[in-house]
């Protein structure tokens, strides 16, 4: 059997706890209120924006949550200006479909006429009407978050729970966690302050990454429970992050679009210093798997005080016995150390769960548990044909990527990098043997290609499968002539493009079991989007969506099909 998607792995330190819920409401509750505003330092009417916004809030304590998103033309610092941009601030900006500024979306909810240009942006008229009409809707769900910083190591610790009122009609929801911070003072246009404007609500960070990560259970009754652990830099950008002016918010959307609610962890508390805290800062494994065995591989880091010399770790996957193993050492406060877990035997399946946890540093109690823990998941490996291509598209820092793809007994069969220039890498490997491979992807700067990305290409340059995000490392098994115990679902030979080449339209044509989200969009040959082409919710059966090219110059494209939570990408070609 075989699975065509993509895999959408986070390998970042997220520990999930089962506990009971404490602290969110399970009463039905109506909808809070998420308003993104798009903002720049040289955008003259953006004050304007933010007392609106700011105002919105005051009327609805405890109702209205704001994130102030610097992104576009004016956001770009000159000469010495700070910037206040970040990594993720342009692709919310480019979903919104903002064609000015100040912007506004409101839970990215489409006003239909309100709209400024098409998306869910809206002119700041808007946002108190849009803002009214949130807020006197019924939500399904209810979020609640409490967030901890230890001053010393700068750790902070984030506990979220999602309890579910209602039925979503989504299978998967995304939860979004986000850093900001208020009393950000620089400058600004409008507004009278010149280069004393004091920011407030600025998007610093997102810990759940670009667009969230998946809940699985949204049904009625659903409980969710989760604590991220994060240590907080001294800066973004070079501009200071200062401790006591942090924001956290969380919230819950359907799929990277449409927020149902979300909420403040309010007051953050903050504890000095810990004696003994042990840390899983990350811990790589593969994201997709082929291989019956597994080595984890665990980033550990000592917050507390007091050397860490001794510490327990447990690990399993798919409910498997778990393993145990003793590790000693000597680690200073902040000191980091990276450990390879004994290789563990189990059964490559659809879905495979990994967890690690560790305890008893020094033999005594964990004085912030919350950091112990990571469960990751990730999926079986597709089959793939013989002659393949690697292709990785590099955005900065060339020479620090590098990458190899070995076979069953750890032989090198292909590799590449260091690189010395930019752009997009592509190289063919032939997996010559039946059997597994691991593709592993090295970058030396921790920037997981610094906002590029990597996929495998057959030998017609169709994408067959997408890496995800990453920091130093990622590793992928790959099966070649073998099948994995994979669940069936659509695939790309089910979906339909013609005509292909493409001179003026053509039709998308796919069939559905059921009810399911479909979100179809168009990439150039260097992944970036040229066109959102549908989103939206269909019924099962046939159906024919309209793909119009007239504005395209010609070339080789990519179609990308996701539906609910499988992802399919077909190459066309536009001609004129």
């Amino acid at each position: 059997m075989k699975k065509i998607s993509t895999l959408i792995f986070l390998i970042i330190a997220t520990f999930t706890f089962v506990n009971a819920q404490t602290f969110v409401s399970t009463d039905p509750e109506n909808k809070k209120v998420i308003l993104e505003e798009f903002t720049g330092i040289h955008c003259g009417y953006c004050p304007d924006g933010h007392a609106i916004a700011q105002g919105i809030q005051n009327a609805n304590p405890g109702e209205v949550f704001l994130i102030n998103i610097h992104a576009g033309g004016y956001a770009v610092p000159s000469g010495n200006e700070p910037d206040y941009r970040t990594p993720w601030g342009a692709a919310i900006d480019g979903q919104a479909g903002v064609a000015g500024y100040p912007a506004g979306t409101v839970n990215r909810h489409d006003f239909g006429s309100w709209s400024m240009g098409g998306g869910t942006a809206m002119s700041r008229g808007r946002w108190s009407s849009a803002s009214n009409v949130i807020l006197a809707e019924s939500s399904y769900l209810n979020v609640a978050l409490e967030a901890t910083i230890v001053t010393s190591t700068r750790q902070l610790v984030v506990e979220v729970e999602v309890y579910y009122t209602g039925d979503s009609p989504e299978p998967t929801n995304k939860l979004n966690l986000a850093i900001l911070q208020n009393n950000v003072y620089g400058p600004q246009s409008g507004g009278g302050a010149g280069n004393n404007y004091k920011h407030m609500h600025m998007l610093r960070h997102l810990m759940t990454g670009q667009w969230g990560i998946e809940l699985t259970q949204t049904s009625t009754g659903s409980f969710y429970s989760n604590t991220f652990a994060y240590e907080l830099p001294l800066d973004y950008n070079g501009v200071d992050l200062v401790l006591d002016n942090l924001e956290i918010i969380a919230f819950v959307a359907e799929t990277t679009q449409e927020i149902i609610s979300g909420n403040s962890a309010g007051d953050i508390t903050f504890v000095e210093s810990n004696d003994y805290d042990a840390a899983i800062t990350s811990v790589i494994a593969p994201q997709t798997y082929c291989f019956d065995e597994l080595t984890p591989t665990v980033n550990l880091k000592n917050y507390g005080e007091i050397n860490l010399t001794s510490l327990e770790f447990t690990y399993s996957i798919n409910d498997d016995d778990e393993m145990t193993y003793s590790w000693t050492g000597n680690l200073a406060q902040l000191e980091s150390e990276v450990i390879e877990l004994p290789t563990m035997t189990y059964t490559p399946t659809d879905e495979n769960l990994l967890h690690v946890q560790c305890d008893l540093p020094n033999g005594e109690q964990d004085e912030l548990p919350q950091n112990d823990y990571f469960n990751g998941v990730g999926q079986g490996s597709q089959n793939y044909p013989q002659n393949i291509n690697f292709g990785v598209k590099i955005d900065a820092n060339p020479e620090d990527i590098t990458w190899n793809v070995s076979n069953s007994v750890g032989d090198i069969i292909a590799e590449g990098g260091p690189y010395s220039n930019t752009g997009f890498q592509i190289s063919p490997i032939d997996l010559s043997e039946v059997g597994c491979y691991e593709l592993t992807l090295n970058d030396a700067s921790g920037e997981g290609l610094s906002g590029g990305f990597y996929l495998i290409t057959d030998e017609d340059n169709d994408i067959i499968w997408e890496g995800s995000d990453f920091t130093f490392q990622a590793k992928a098994e790959l099966a070649r002539g073998m099948i994995v115990d994979i669940n069936t679902e659509i695939a790309a030979e089910d979906i339909s493009i013609h005509p292909n080449p493409i001179s003026a339209t053509a039709n998308i044509e796919f069939t559905l079991d059921n009810l399911s989200n479909v979100n179809i969009s168009l990439f150039d040959i260097l992944g970036k989007k040229v066109l959102d082409v549908f989103s939206g919710d269909i019924n099962g059966g046939s159906h024919t969506i309209k793909l119009n090219s007239r504005d395209l110059i010609q070339g080789i494209y990519f179609v990308k099909l996701q539906i609910d939570n499988n992802t399919i990408t077909k190459k066309v070609l536009v001609t004129k």
